[in-house]
């Protein structure tokens, strides 16, 4: 008969074989993240070459896109990595299909730069599928962070993923800005759409603070070199206060490009620190559970019995324990028995506390799924674009004194009566 040693064991194998799942994912994450950096800085280039009608950054291309072709190689190696034979339980099935959708934008990358090259498209049709591609690559993060068992890997993840989605909308404020500087003319509606990507950044780090060690939040701070945000801050009023149809110097677009690229690359040395951290914390924690596991298989070998059943009901005051758990043996039984009752008894703990610690950091990747479906509500209903929808949306917030959460949940709740959309 199988003792209650034995199931701790088995607990603890469970638990490592978790981490061992989560350090796989933030691998992934890792070259992930690589990939997007490059594809943003391609997409910034592309805008460049189209805008030019050609005449400019075809080299500066060419070599971005040979680089990314070997990170994307890198991602493909990691997706053959993963098992995808035996069923898998929690977010099996939403990473997989992720993944799905991902490789197969990835699968018509070469077409779009095709189209590119040949000045087939302009520079909102390109960018518009580079942010499609990029958004996918960002999803397959959103279910790793959404996925993790473990509070504190959790915490990294989330604030990982708010670090990217910024720096994501940075770089469709550096592909936007690139377009409208290399086409020599200021345009309201790209203008609004510059404004939307700016404070959309400021809410992703305000998100990626909250979750992120100090260290880290640390690092961000001193890296933002003060003449490059006033350079920075230069350009940007140079774009969105231009009248509408003024002209704009086309000379900037490398300045403005340069400007951005110099500020996202201290953002890539950032999320590489980030990434970094996550790793070494699946390590580390790893290496515990199994330091933990090594001593109760040792223990297995010198308690052969259970614990005297007496043991198990004499408790300790009540507000010591956990919610449905025996306290710690006192007086009853072998030492080496009430050893294993208090092993048992601080394992329940240490459970509880991690789905406490769990469900307070995925209460915000939560608001953020219910805020996306309220927008996307509100363009299919109403015609909007999503910055249109996110502007609707935060001004009802403001108006009724209500957090934007507050605002998605009561737009969700009114889907059933909306009049059906227009066939």
């Amino acid at each position: 008969m199988k003792s209650g040693l034995s199931f701790l064991v088995a607990a603890k194998r469970c638990e490592i074989a978790e981490l061992q799942e989560l350090a796989l994912t933030s691998a992934l994450v890792n070259v992930t993240g690589r990939l997007v950096h490059g594809l943003q800085r391609e997409r910034g280039l592309s805008n460049l070459h189209i805008g030019s009608q050609g005449a400019r950054f075809t080299d500066m291309r060419a070599r971005q896109i040979e680089e990314c072709r070997q990170t994307e190689a890198e991602l493909r190696a990691c997706f053959d990595s993963l098992d995808t034979e035996s069923a898998r339980v929690g977010h099996g099935a939403r990473l997989f299909s992720r993944i799905a959708y991902v490789l197969h934008g990835l699968n018509a990358l070469e077409d779009l730069r095709e189209r590119v090259a040949s000045l087939a498209w302009t520079t909102r049709q390109a960018t518009d599928a580079y942010v499609r591609l990029i958004a996918g690559l960002l999803a397959v993060v959103f279910e790793a962070a959404d996925s993790a068992s473990d509070p504190e890997v959790s915490r990294l993840l989330v604030a990982l993923f708010n670090f990217m989605q910024g720096k994501e909308f940075a770089g469709q404020e550096r592909a936007a800005g690139s377009a409208l500087f290399v086409s020599g003319r200021a345009e309201a509606i790209e203008q609004q759409r510059l404004l939307h990507l700016i404070e959309s950044q400021e809410r992703c780090l305000q998100v990626f603070a909250e979750f992120a060690n100090p260290k880290a939040v640390d690092l961000w701070a001193a890296s933002q070199a003060s003449a490059t945000l006033a350079e920075l801050e230069r350009l940007r009023r140079v774009l969105c206060t231009a009248a509408q149809g003024a002209p704009l110097n086309v000379q900037l677009s490398q300045v403005w490009f340069d400007c951005c690229s110099q500020r996202m690359d201290r953002m890539k040395a950032v999320e590489d620190r980030l990434a970094l951290d996550l790793l070494r914390a699946c390590e580390d924690k790893i290496g515990a559970a199994r330091t933990e596991l090594e001593a109760y298989q040792a223990l297995s070998t010198t308690a052969p019995r259970e614990a005297n059943a007496l043991s198990f009901f004499q408790d300790a005051p009540s507000a010591a324990v956990p919610a449905g758990f025996g306290a710690t043996a006192q007086g009853y039984g072998l030492q080496l028995d009430r050893s294993i009752l208090e092993l048992v008894q601080d394992q329940a703990r240490r459970l509880q506390t991690m789905g406490e610690e769990l469900d307070t950091v995925r209460a915000s990747l939560n608001e953020r799924k219910l805020i996306e479906r309220a927008k996307g509500l509100l363009m299919a209903h109403r015609q909007l674009s999503e910055e249109e929808a996110h502007k609707t949306m935060r001004q009802m917030a403001m108006n009724q004194n209500r957090r934007l959460i507050e605002v998605a949940e009561a737009v969700l709740a009114m889907a059933d009566v909306l009049p059906a959309r227009p066939r």
